[in-house]
């Protein structure tokens, strides 16, 4: 894929690999770019972070290097947007002696649950990230930062002449998201509260696996971001967004388009449409269009709804009740057809009259029971590069996922290559 047609957010969280200098956002603010961007704020007393990176020892050392030139004085105050690594990461790196440390409420136990899940979620990351986030040897495990300080609801900072409000505001891609207001400066960091991408879909839920983030608790936060009245939005990704009237368009659109396919989704649950078809179906109009780069329409439904009902759909009956699954008889499946390979001749006529998600259907029912079985596995990798193409590259969750699916098919096809 040329760098043109990579997904934006490749692009973002790439971006600081040739970064020589940091970008002074204001004569104040700088920004050094890394999977998620660190911040430097200088004041009369000191210098304060919003973030510090993620914890590729080459990334710190670079990201020091931006700064150093810009520093004034002590760091006096590190704020951590969310308990996400890639926000943290660099704070044994940057800490001094009396730097106060502040997470949002709930940082301790976010933390926590996703760190005890690493075994889980390591592996699910390493699939969809691994290719894009690869620098050569792998990261250092994520330090383990404890907060000296955790905010409640609301905390305000006086340094050197420059005041930071600090505003809980979930859900963003955790429950202890913070937005860091300068006002008088107008200045807003948002961390992940609008996503990585700004004036894009929220992903409610991740495909690696998370905590679904509430979408009520979502529309909350921006009505809190958009009442501030900013004049410059930092966000944890990319660059800033700037113009008073123009952020305060793009989180209205943001707002209505959230608002809408909740609003679908709740209606078609009302009308007895399944969730699968409200996922085929749900799509925003033209004035709501917005990008679909992390999350997008199809996963907000599927989260929306399970936010709403829970977790069992009815069209998935009595077997959904318990731990048997509908693998369990792939082998019984194969066999009334007559065979994997008039399973895997079905699934290859699928992927030629253009239906590859059937086509898939139909050959993870044949290497549920035979996982090696060669025509399945190229009426598969045809099926996935049949969505790769048909997606246009643009989401990075679905290409990252679908790319890594085609290569798991390669190698079982050439295990020796």
């Amino acid at each position: 894929m040329s760098e043109a047609a990579k997904p934006a957010l490749a692009s973002l969280v790439r971006a600081g690999d040739v970064q020589s200098e940091a970008v002074a956002i204001t004569p104040f603010i700088f920004m050094a770019r890394d999977i998620s961007n660190a911040y430097l704020i200088t004041t009369d007393d000191g210098d304060v972070m919003v973030n510090t990176g993620f914890m590729d020892a080459a990334n710190q050392e670079r990201n020091a290097a931006l700064f150093a030139p810009h520093r004034t004085g002590a760091l006096k105050h590190i704020i951590l947007s969310q308990s996400h690594a890639d926000h943290f990461g660099g704070v044994p790196k940057f800490k001094e002696p009396g730097t106060v440390v502040i997470g949002g409420p709930g940082y301790n136990e976010a933390w926590g649950d996703m760190q005890r899940l690493q075994p889980f979620f390591g592996p699910r990351s390493a699939k969809l990230w691994g290719s894009t986030l690869r620098r050569g040897a792998a990261p250092a495990p994520p330090p383990n930062v404890a907060p000296d300080l955790l905010v409640d609801r609301h905390m305000v900072i006086e340094q050197g002449g420059r005041t930071f409000e600090l505003i809980h505001a979930p859900e963003g891609e955790t429950v202890d998201n913070l937005i860091v207001w300068m006002p008088k400066e107008k200045v807003a960091f948002t961390g992940n509260l609008v996503g990585p991408v700004w004036l894009s879909m929220p992903f409610f839920c991740t495909v690696r696996g998370d905590k679904p983030r509430l979408v009520w608790n979502t529309l909350k936060s921006l009505e809190k971001l958009k009442a501030l009245g900013a004049e410059i939005i930092i966000t944890g990704h990319g660059e800033p967004i700037t113009g008073a009237d123009h952020i305060r368009a793009d989180i209205e659109k943001m707002i209505g388009a959230i608002s809408y396919v909740r609003d679908a989704t709740l209606d078609g649950m009302n009308a007895g449409k399944t969730v699968h078809e409200l996922m085929r179906e749900v799509a925003l109009p033209a004035h709501l269009k917005i990008g679909e780069f992390h999350g997008n329409v199809r996963w907000a439904v599927r989260t929306i709804w399970d936010e709403y009902a829970g977790w069992f759909h009815y069209e998935d009956g009595t077997t959904a009740l318990y731990g048997v699954p509908r693998s369990a008889v792939n082998a019984d499946l194969v066999e009334l057809a007559g065979g994997a390979d008039a399973l895997a001749c079905r699934a290859q006529a699928h992927v030629d009259g253009g239906r590859p998600l059937e086509a898939i259907h139909l050959t993870d029912i044949v290497l549920g029971a035979s996982p090696d079985h060669a025509a399945a596995l190229i009426a598969k990798k045809a099926a996935l590069e049949a969505l790769l193409t048909a997606s246009g590259g643009t989401n990075l969750s679905e290409t990252m996922w679908l790319k890594s699916e085609i290569a798991d098919a390669e190698k079982r096809l050439n295990p020796e290559g």
